[in-house]
């Protein structure tokens, strides 16, 4: 079986500990430059530019050839990572640059890097600008009059560019009095938030007389490699050495991947058994404002820092404090920051580990016990496996335990929960699938050239043949993705939730070095896609993911979050179905008899009608992206997104992520019912996996049938 990366790589890794510490990339010095003098390319870039081409071009799944279409939409891409909020550039300069829109191929192919590198130094010129009117702006003694009643779009995705120095001063006061109100709002003095904007903006400034030309050279080559798919991109070589040091060493932190953007520090993902997942108080896609250090320190504003900057922050040694403002992923316009406080840890594997409960749903006049297995990562100790050792770590093993004691516990049915499973192993995702069904296909794999791996559970036993149920939610990907439609296509059990992430691709991590072994520069490394997912049935997982037979209500749009998301994700396809036989265990008139069950509850139940309306809510209220720059009226607006959170809080926010704060059996522990915060979800998932338990049982839905 090959070895495939499907997991996305992270841009930082915080919490993630194995083996010594690499220390390249310490010794690399930082060479500023100053915001007078041009960004230049040097000649290993020219070098790497030439290879990364080559592969990206020859070896991506896609096959996509240089060309003016493919050259448009780099140049669209590098603009866009350069200046994403249009806040700098000038219409008179991306009229200059258009003049370039159909000639990056040809810069690709010919490793030319002036145009990308002088479009990049119109950038600093036009910051430098902005830099003196905002430092000026913040000299006043009274900058922003509150009692003004004027309002701010904060989505400047279809905003046009400024075509004057005028239209740019005005978008950006009010960007600073927005700024300003905001820590207004929060409780500072007058004084405290100017000179908190002041400091803020000065730290963006040094933070761009640091920038390096690789730098600006990876800005430019990601531009083209994320035209190709959103998951091939280019790694400088103090970013490759970055990611080996992080992936390889001991840090203490909290658990979390970052990145930034525009001007925000904000959340990749939550690692499994780091203090962030432990607590549930940070999600994906969240932005971290501010860091202080202890239970009495300062908080230090980090908008606008570098990642690397924020990094250093927020980690540090095992057992101390740290605590950070938090502007959530669904807030709403204007909604203050929240802050939480967290004690820094190593991630601890057996918080990764699947865990075990058992959850007691009434129908009619009995109870049923319903066993719960959560799988937050499909986790596989490969060292340990290849030295064949007894106890090493598996989602499998841990499962197939877990099972046993749900078993002896005479649960009379099981759920698998998925939900913000962003993958992991596929040799477990395949193997996991084997403990429910006799045996046959579970995924299949292509590559570029065309070339179908089809990849097979062979154990004919079986650990677990009642009734299940899978639940998934918006961030289920990869591995879980494969997982659930390999249920779903077996016909073994219910799958209930939101349609997943729909990542079916994979990558391979390429070393340019390794093509040019006599090079003595270091060139990087690029994160290629190489081949795609596909079920059983024949369907790529990729796009579209899974879409549960039984969906419940969701806080989220198909396309604001996942692969759908992205505009060059590859697109979904199809291929020729595996041979395979079903299950007699689900069939659609039973998927209809406990939608119309469900339907019934969604009608009539008090918590699930009040789940749906405040969702509905929720989201009208985020589509709104206009927030008033009017003290009294940014005020109103807070309450009012503090109430619709409050609502969120009353149904259980952490429900509508899948998450949990309450203590759970861990893997070697014996299931026993327990009492805690409600999940709404889990609770209906439970009700809908009785439902079918009861309508199972009517002969007439009964049969096998062979594919």
């Amino acid at each position: 079986m090959k070895k495939y990366l499907i997991t996305l790589i992270p841009v930082v890794l915080l919490g993630w500990q194995r083996g010594p510490v690499h220390e390249q990339a310490a010794l690399r010095p930082a060479v500023e430059v100053s915001m007078d003098e041009d960004i230049k390319p040097i000649p290993a870039q020219f070098k790497a530019e030439g290879l990364t081409t080559r592969i990206l071009s020859g070896y991506h799944y896609r096959k996509t050839k240089l060309n003016d279409s493919l050259s448009a939409a780099i140049f669209d891409k590098y603009i866009d990572a350069i200046d994403h909020g249009k806040l700098y550039y000038l219409s008179s300069d991306i009229k200059d640059f258009d003049q370039y829109k159909n000639s990056f191929d040809d810069y690709l192919l010919n490793q030319e890097l002036d145009v990308p590198f002088q479009m990049y130094n119109v950038f600093r010129k036009r910051y430098k600008e902005r830099s003196e009117y905002i430092q000026t702006l913040l000299k006043e003694p009274k900058p922003f009059d509150f009692t003004a009643d004027e309002s701010m779009d904060t989505d400047r995705e279809k905003a046009a560019w400024a075509t004057n120095t005028n239209q740019l001063n005005d978008t950006w006061r009010k960007y600073l009095k927005s700024e300003a109100l905001d820590l207004k709002l929060s409780g500072k003095a007058d004084t405290a938030v100017i000179s908190t904007l002041r400091d803020r903006y000065k730290t963006r400034d040094r933070a761009l007389g640091r920038i390096r030309t690789e730098q600006v050279f990876q800005m430019f080559m990601n531009a083209y490699a994320e035209s190709m798919d959103p998951h091939t991109s280019y790694m400088a070589p103090t970013s490759a050495d970055r990611f080996k040091q992080e992936m390889s060493q001991s840090l203490e932190g909290i658990g979390a991947l970052l990145r930034e953007e525009d001007n925000y520090i904000k959340i990749v993902e939550v690692i499994p058994g780091g203090p962030a997942f432990k607590g549930k108080q940070l999600k994906k896609e969240d932005k971290i404002v501010a860091v202080a250090q202890g239970d009495e320190g300062k908080m230090v504003d980090i908008v606008g820092w570098f990642v690397d900057d924020a990094v250093k922050l927020i980690k540090g040694p095992k057992s101390t404090v740290v605590r950070l403002q938090v502007i959530s992923a669904d807030a709403l316009p204007g909604a203050a920051p929240k802050e939480y406080r967290l004690v820094r840890e190593k991630i601890k594997l057996e918080e990764q580990r699947a865990k075990s409960e058992i959850v007691s749903i009434n129908s009619g006049n009995k109870a049923y016990k319903i066993g719960v297995i959560d799988i937050p990562l499909f986790y596989r100790d490969f060292e340990g496996a290849q030295h064949r050792e007894k106890e090493f770590s598996s989602t499998t093993r841990d499962v197939q335990k877990l099972i046993g004691e749900l078993q002896q516990a005479n649960v009379d049915g099981v759920v698998i929960d998925l939900r913000n499973n962003g993958g992991g192993s596929l040799t477990e995702a395949v193997s996991l699938t084997g403990l429910f069904i006799n045996r046959g296909p579970v995924v299949q794999v292509k590559e570029g050239q065309g070339e179908i791996e089809v990849q097979s559970d062979n154990d004919p036993t079986i650990a677990y043949d009642g009734p299940m149920a899978v639940m998934v939610n918006r961030f289920s990907a990869s591995a879980s993705e494969i997982f659930a439609a390999a249920i779903q296509d077996y016909k073994r059990g219910l799958i209930v939730g939101e349609q997943t992430y729909g990542k079916g691709t994979v990558q391979t991590l390429i070393d340019l070095n390794q093509w040019v072994p006599k090079e003595t520069d270091q060139l990087g490394q690029v994160k290629l896609t190489v081949a795609k997912f596909y079920r059983i049935n024949g369907s790529s997982t990729q796009l579209k993911g899974v879409v549960p037979d039984l969906e419940l209500p969701t806080a989220f749009k198909v396309n604001e979050y996942g692969e759908g998301s992205q505009p060059s994700a590859l697109p979904w396809d199809q291929i020729a179905s595996s041979k395979y036989e079903l299950t007699n265990k689900v069939n659609p008139k039973i998927i209809e008899q406990v939608k119309d069950k469900y339907s019934q509850r969604l009608k009539t139940d008090g918590e699930l009608k009040t789940l749906v309306k405040t969702l509905a809510e929720f989201k009208e209220a985020r589509e709104n992206k206009v927030v008033s720059l009017q003290e009294s009226k940014r005020k109103a607006e807070r309450d009012e997104a503090e109430k619709k959170r409050a609502a969120m809080k009353q149904i259980g926010e952490d429900n509508v992520t899948g998450e949990d704060d309450e203590e759970e059996t861990t893997a070697s522990q014996t299931p026993k019912e327990v009492k805690k915060k409600q999940d709404i979800y889990l609770t209906e998932t439970g009700r809908m996996l009785v439902d079918y338990i009861i309508v199972a049982k009517e002969p007439s839905l009964a049969g096998a049938k062979k594919k």
